[in-house]
């Protein structure tokens, strides 16, 4: 247990360091929140508050925004809370709650990730020519949601949309890099520049197209159907290689994954009768993959088995997609739900080619 705080958890908490120390300065830099248009807030005493996740640019909540509107019930008085106070709490809320789901998570991955395999000192791998680079796509996903979800919440706590964009690409990063930092110390892997490089796409990939067009019109998702493991031999492997539970291969089996750049065409051509909520995305996903180079391994009772029979083979699909924070509702719940599950896509018809060179129709590609 100590060999494993050292060499796992106190770099982790370093970094966390790091990051709650990002969150202190930009809480005491005192720039204007931008929680919305201060007009109406005179008349009204309310102001616009951004949902927690990106996307509904043009729908609104209300808050409080008076410097007086707090009023204590068990003495009845008014007790002066202040518009920057408020929105101090909201910051500090919301950086707890990055500290306290990252903790859950990473407690989370190392139990199915890294708790079966020794831990080393810390050391890099090229890992480059793995899984037809499906973790790589993997990682971009990751990163770009995690810092899509995160500004979301950065801007519900008051920040500016310029701002909030930062810091929700700078978390997706660092959370991200932690786990690189743990794969460090895995024997089994180990810190991979390649990884990184992955997850800085991602991460970029939001921020650039929050700061120059302040929404997301090329979308990074994912679509999981579990791939057909069709003897006992296979099964065995997959348990081997990607977990026995649903959880742990949703993670893991790089064989099931899909993933996708979907476009909001509308958003490209706004004056053109193409549906604001209807995209077109493109597609990758590989599978026949029994091992990270190729398939062929050694279980545990020494028996090596050779299944080249098996072709690793790359997909490259096209198929329509539905952007769920085009869909107009007036529940916030409602807005905030579609907005999360936004990160999968929608099923559709779909259209592949395969790396060599067949083309395959799908009714219904997920």
């Amino acid at each position: 247990m100590t060999d494993l705080i050292q060499k796992i958890y106190l770099p982790s908490f370093k970094i966390t360091i790091i990051f709650l120390g990002l969150i202190f300065i930009c809480i005491n830099m005192n720039a204007q929140p931008a929680i919305g248009s201060r007009q109406s807030a005179i008349d009204k005493r309310e102001i616009s508050s951004r949902l927690p996740v990106p996307g509904y640019q043009d729908l609104n909540v209300s808050m409080p925004a008076n410097d007086q509107a707090v009023i204590n019930l068990s003495q009845g008085t008014r007790q002066p809370v202040t518009h920057n106070q408020f929105l101090n709490k909201r910051l500090w809320l919301v950086a707890g709650g990055h500290v306290a789901l990252w903790t859950a998570s990473y407690i989370a991955l190392n139990k199915a990730w890294y708790a079966d395999y020794p831990k080393s000192d810390f050391h890099f791998f090229n890992d480059n020519g793995e899984w037809n680079q499906m973790d790589k796509a993997g990682h971009t996903w990751t990163t770009y949601q995690v810092s899509r979800i995160s500004a979301g919440l950065w801007q519900w706590a008051g920040l500016s949309d310029r701002k909030s964009a930062w810091l929700g690409g700078i978390s997706g990063l660092a959370y991200q890099s932690i786990i690189e930092i743990q794969d460090g110390f895995s024997s089994e892997w180990g810190f991979s520049w390649g990884d990184m490089a992955a997850n800085a796409l991602g991460a970029a990939s939001f921020v650039a197209q929050q700061l120059t067009w302040k929404e997301q019109r090329l979308q990074i998702k994912l679509s999981y159907w579990p791939y057909d493991y069709n003897s006992p031999e296979l099964v065995a492997r997959r348990n081997q290689l990607f977990g026995k539970s649903l959880p742990e291969r949703l993670l893991k089996d790089y064989n099931s994954q899909t993933y996708w750049l979907s476009a909001n065409v509308h958003a490209f051509f706004p004056n053109s009768k193409w549906p604001a909520w209807l995209n077109m995305a493109v597609g990758y996903n590989s599978n026949g993959m029994l091992g990270g180079f190729e398939n062929r391994w050694t279980d545990k009772q020494g028996n090596t088995f050779y299944r080249y029979d098996i072709p690793r083979e790359r997909h490259f699909l096209l198929s329509p997609d539905i952007d769920l924070t085009r869909i107009k509702t007036n529940k916030k719940w409602l807005r905030t739900l579609l907005s999360v599950a936004n990160m999968v896509k929608v099923p559709a018809p779909a259209v592949a080619l395969n790396s060599k060179g067949k083309l395959k129709m799908y009714a219904l590609y997920y």
